[in-house]
């Protein structure tokens, strides 16, 4: 590992992995038949099936944590073995990591998931953090609360509903006529070691939300559950409940990863990127570890290539807290190295189980992007896409140009930009399932944002896979014919750019090409700073 990394934060140290470091690229794959066929989705899953073992050894890859580290370092390594001189640029923010819990132990078990079924607070004077173990003791409540006036119930709302409340006990409030901070500092005055109020169940008033504030005083774990966990846990007499407010707010430091061809025009630079990290608690495997693994074997099958055009290949870090990463370095950009940048592609989930051959709508054909959203040239670079799938007689379709992913910073600056998608929580429908098999009305990705995000298959809903797999193959969460497929796409389109930006932005002759190293030296002078 060189010594190119800076900043504070996780360390990134050289990683032993399955797999070899790659040799440099073997041959000059310097057109569209050559690099895709030297991109197979082989060399793509062995990049996968690298994050997954990442993921098991450190929980997840999300950025801020030690999986997120190790992944950087895969990354780096990789393309330091086939020749390339990478830079990481690290970048700080802020980081959150919430394990707040609500638990019933006893009698029958259950843990409820925060951010569905309940909520921390977060009273302007603090959330208290800490833990509390004790028996349930419904306090005033209604249950069930339909056919009531919204806004009625008084649960809590007096000391005297707390009379002979016993000391330690968890108090179950229901939402109502005051304020969530004066039940909670009842219910603690009166001896309670944790409160949990739930909504009260009227129509519009069963879903979670923040309870606000001032709650001056507070000491103990309180949190907010929907009416329907509220009614499960007042349901089981006699219940001993667990409430935990635990949480992390700090500044972390993240990383991206760049690296670019030793050939070409840095003036007209093609940029391509995908993110790295994951959501807290999974690998993310499909989002984004297809879309990480794809250009990463792209850029190794490229090293020989000497293109008429600089290509600069990135990988984000901290996609999932926001598209902070790309931000960074969009806003770390001159107004020269902007205008430098002659197009910016973005893959973003390219192997979703239950897919769709999605293409960012650079043309707008759809009308879902406001006027003036979408720049110039976006609709050139939605044509290659699509030509790539219509020469093989693969369908496709347009998917929204919303700034969703990664793209959102460039396009911002009036940066052009396309990209591919196979789809995340949206439905897929029955006439996609007629152009692509699977299943309609199910997820086109069903484990997105969740911890069955892997290569193995864990946690899973066995059924919908198993009726998936009547029509394709699956590599745990990923499908392995669009992963296939779309890993030739991103080179494909890669290598068409890098030799020609005209139909984008006009410029149809090579301009002065550098040598190695004087990129990677600039770029490490400009964005490790």
């Amino acid at each position: 590992m060189s010594t190119k990394t800076v900043g504070a934060g996780i360390a990134i140290a050289a990683l032993c992995v399955a797999g070899a470091v790659p040799a440099n690229a073997a041959s000059n794959n310097n057109s569209v038949t050559k690099l895709t066929k030297a991109v197979t989705v082989e060399g793509v899953l062995d990049h996968l099936e690298a994050l997954q073992e990442i993921a098991d050894e450190n929980g997840d890859r999300a950025a801020g944590r030690p999986g997120y580290g190790a992944s950087v370092a895969y990354v780096v390594d990789q393309l330091e073995g086939a020749g390339y001189d990478p830079v990481v640029q690290p970048f700080a923010f802020d980081y959150f990591e919430e394990n707040s819990k609500l638990i019933r132990v006893s009698p029958n078990p259950r843990t409820f998931v925060n951010e569905t079924d309940f909520l921390r607070n977060t009273f302007d004077s603090g959330s208290p953090e800490g833990t509390a173990t004790g028996p349930l003791v419904p306090v005033g409540l209604v249950v069930p609360a339909a056919g009531l006036p919204p806004n009625s119930n008084t649960s809590g709302c007096e000391a005297s509903d707390f009379a002979g409340f016993p000391a330690g006990g968890i108090a179950l409030v229901q939402r109502g006529t005051c304020g969530f901070n004066v039940k909670v500092l009842n219910a603690q005055a009166a001896g309670a070691a944790g409160v949990v109020v739930m909504n009260e169940g009227q129509p519009g008033r069963t879903g979670l939300i923040n309870m606000i504030g001032d709650a001056t005083g507070l000491h103990i774990p309180a949190v907010f559950a929907t009416s329907a966990a509220g009614e499960n846990l007042a349901a089981t007499p006699g219940a001993t409940v667990t409430v935990t407010v635990d949480y992390v707010a700090e500044t972390r430091t993240a990383y991206n990863v760049l690296a670019e061809t030793a050939h070409g025009d840095d003036s007209n630079t093609v940029m391509v990127g995908a993110h790295l990290d994951s959501v807290q608690g999974g690998a993310g495997i499909n989002d984004n570890g297809t879309g990480s693994a794809a250009l990463l074997e792209t850029a190794i099958q490229m090293q020989k290539v000497k293109p008429n055009n600089t290509v600069r290949f990135a990988w984000w870090g901290a996609e999932e807290s926001g598209l902070l990463g790309s931000e960074h370095y969009v806003a770390n950009l001159s107004t020269a190295e902007a205008e430098d940048i002659a197009l910016y592609l973005n893959f973003d989930m390219i192997g979703s189980p239950n897919y769709m051959f999605g293409v960012y709508d650079g043309d707008n054909s759809g009308g879902t992007a406001p006027a003036g959203f979408i720049p110039e040239g976006s609709a050139q670079i939605e044509d290659v896409f699509e030509k790539f799938y219509a020469d093989r007689g693969i369908p496709f379709q347009d998917t929204e140009f919303s700034g969703r992913s990664d793209y959102g910073p460039f396009i911002a600056v009036d940066i052009p930009a396309g990209g591919l998608f196979t789809g995340a929580e949206g439905v897929k429908t029955a006439a996609e399932a007629e152009l692509y098999g699977g299943v309609a009305g199910a997820a086109y990705d069903p484990c997105y944002h969740a911890f069955c995000d892997n290569l193995t298959g864990a946690g899973q809903n066995v059924a919908l896979y198993d009726q998936l797999e009547q029509d394709y193959t699956l590599v745990g969460n990923v499908n392995e014919y669009a992963l296939d497929v779309n890993s030739d796409a991103v080179a494909a389109a890669t290598i068409t750019f890098a030799f020609d930006t005209s139909t984008v932005n006009g410029v149809r002759k090579p301009g002065k090409s550098h040598g190695a190293g004087k990129s990677a030296d600039a770029m490490r002078d400009r964005f490790t700073q």
